[in-house]
Formats: C-alpha cells, sequence, structure tokens
C-alpha cells in the first residue's frame, strides 16, 4: 500500500510539472523545488450538475462530487472526483449496431429483421485532476486543468440483456479529461461554480456544462 501511495504521489508531481512548466532552463530547478505533495490536505467538497452530450448518446444530465485536496505547487491543485450519468444511445449508434449484428448472420434470403429496441449506456467516472489556477481578484478564480479518469460502463436494453450485445457494452475504460472554469465567492466558505469538461475514450467521448457550489473546509491558497 506503501509502495502504491508513492507512485500516486510521484504520478500527481510529474502531471503538475507538466502544467507549471516554464520553458527558462535557469530557472527549471527552482520551478521543481516548488512541488510537494506535503501540503496536501482535504480543503473543499464540490457538487455539481449539468448537461452531458456523448458521441454515442443523446442529451442527458451528469452529477458529480469532487473533493479539493489543496495545492501541490504555486497555483496547481489537485482534485478527485466522482461522477455519474445515463444516456440512451442516439439514432446513429443504433443503426451502426443494428449493421453490426446483420454481419455476424449467415441467411441467403436476407428476409430477416434485427431490432435492438432501446439501448441505455451508465457510466459512473473516478478522475483525479490538475488545476492550473488563474486568481481574478477577491471574488472571481479562473482555472484550466488536465485529468485521468476510469470509467465504469453498464449497457441495458430489453432486447440485449443477457447476450453478447450487454457484454460488450459492460466494462471498465480509461480517458483524458480537459477542463475549464471558474469560481464566484458567495461568502467565506462557498463558492459558485461553472465548468466545462472535456473527455476523450476510447469508446465514448463527452463534452458537458456543469454548475454547482463549493465548500470551503478552510482559507484557500
Amino acid at each position: 500500500m506503501k509502495s502504491f501511495i508513492r507512485a500516486v504521489r510521484t504520478a500527481i508531481l510529474s502531471a503538475a510539472v507538466l502544467i507549471a512548466w516554464t520553458p527558462c532552463r535557469s530557472s527549471a530547478q527552482g520551478v521543481l523545488d516548488q512541488f510537494t505533495y506535503d501540503s496536501l490536505k482535504l480543503s473543499g467538497l464540490q457538487l455539481d450538475l449539468g448537461a452531458l452530450g456523448a458521441s454515442r448518446l443523446r442529451g442527458t444530465v451528469v452529477g458529480g462530487a469532487r473533493l479539493d485536496f489543496g495545492y501541490v505547487a504555486p497555483h496547481v491543485r489537485v482534485l478527485l472526483g466522482l461522477s455519474y450519468f445515463k444516456g440512451e444511445f442516439n439514432r446513429k449508434a443504433i443503426d451502426e449496431l443494428t449493421r453490426k449484428l446483420r454481419s455476424l448472420v449467415t441467411d441467403p434470403d436476407s428476409n430477416f429483421t434485427i431490432d435492438v429496441g432501446r439501448i441505455t449506456w451508465s457510466d459512473l467516472t473516478g478522475d483525479v485532476d490538475l488545476q492550473y489556477v488563474f486568481p481574478q481578484g477577491r471574488s472571481l478564480t479562473t482555472y484550466l486543468g488536465l485529468g485521468a479518469s476510469v470509467h465504469l460502463r453498464n449497457g441495458s436494453g430489453k432486447a440485449i440483456n443477457g447476450t453478447f450485445v450487454e457484454d460488450a457494452l459492460d466494462g471498465v475504460s480509461a480517458g483524458l479529461n480537459v477542463t475549464a472554469g471558474g469560481d464566484y465567492v458567495l461568502g467565506p466558505r462557498w463558492r459558485l461554480t461553472v465548468e466545462g469538461r472535456g473527455v476523450v475514450s476510447t469508446d465514448l467521448s463527452t463534452v458537458s456544462l456543469r454548475a454547482g457550489v463549493a465548500y470551503r473546509f478552510r482559507a484557500g491558497r
């Protein structure tokens, strides 16, 4: 377990360096010296809800929660998140699946029909984000982020339940995240958040726009 924690910390520091890296070689060592996980500490909780568009699904709603673990370097903070959505296959995805199924059937007369009906796909996502924060003043903060995610997917539908089609839709995949957003101070500890998020994975790509609230456990840096 300790070796795993060290590996995670190393990965976080490496990614943080990529986000905040400066091309000036003379100051490279000074930049590296600013990265440390010693100051990481749970400092906030964010809840959000928004609209999501996907490459194979109709528009749907996504909700999530994110834990803010503070800053790993000046302006670079670490967040761990969990989100969920469930959407229905769009017509293009249904037609593509139908064509693939027809190609598996051997029928000289070709007088058969395939009706897969409605198919839904759910996604439970865990992610880690590194966000570079741009303070705009006392009341507004904006940021850009990069991250990685793990997706637990589950397909379902009356016509595919218990078949190899359902098995093909179920599984775990990895993704890359890009985020841009901002938060506005509502009070000493409360923030209003707005975020755009894009996720690319092997079997599904999504974009979402979310709004929510964040509660700070302690004063931010």
